[in-house]
């Protein structure tokens, strides 16, 4: 059964909610930025430091049921495909809150999503970690088999 689209209330409540844990985010460590997108979508972006990839965002989208979150991984591999593709279909079965998926121009994101109801700062503090936690575990093996090339010598 699906569920019903949230009331206007309900999402506002989501906004909200979803706003001032970014406001709160600004006082973290590993958090370089936190920016509002402009055009009038319900989305947000978070940048991250981390110590395999360096810098990485998380995209939120507040949606009619659920808050989408997204983190692009890395580009299509470039050499050994097969096995990249499948490292990362294995390291799939032991990521919590996040899954890897395949999307524009083959390139490699985290994706999840959380329902409207209940959200809350637990709720986004595990999906930031979430993310954080899946690019710390997935990008520098894939990027070594996806550009070998680039890692030798």
């Amino acid at each position: 059964m699906v569920e019903p689209p949230a009331s206007p209330e309900e999402l506002d409540r989501a906004a909200a909610t979803v706003e001032a844990w970014l406001e709160a985010q600004r006082s973290n460590p590993a958090v370089l930025a936190v920016e509002r997108d402009e055009t009038g979508a319900q989305r947000w972006f978070v940048r991250l430091t981390s110590d395999e990839k360096g810098v990485f965002s998380i995209w939120l989208t507040l949606r009619q049921r659920t808050l989408h979150h997204e983190t692009y991984l890395m580009p299509a591999p470039i050499e050994n495909e097969a096995r990249c593709y499948e490292q990362l279909l294995r390291r799939n079965l032991h990521l919590h809150g996040v899954q890897l998926a395949i999307g524009d121009e083959d390139a490699v994101y985290l994706v999840g999503r959380v329902p409207v109801e209940g959200l809350d700062d637990e709720v986004l503090d595990g999906v930031l970690g979430a993310h954080y936690a899946a690019v710390e575990l997935c990008f520098r093996p894939a990027m070594r088999l996806g550009y070998a090339s680039l890692f030798k010598g």
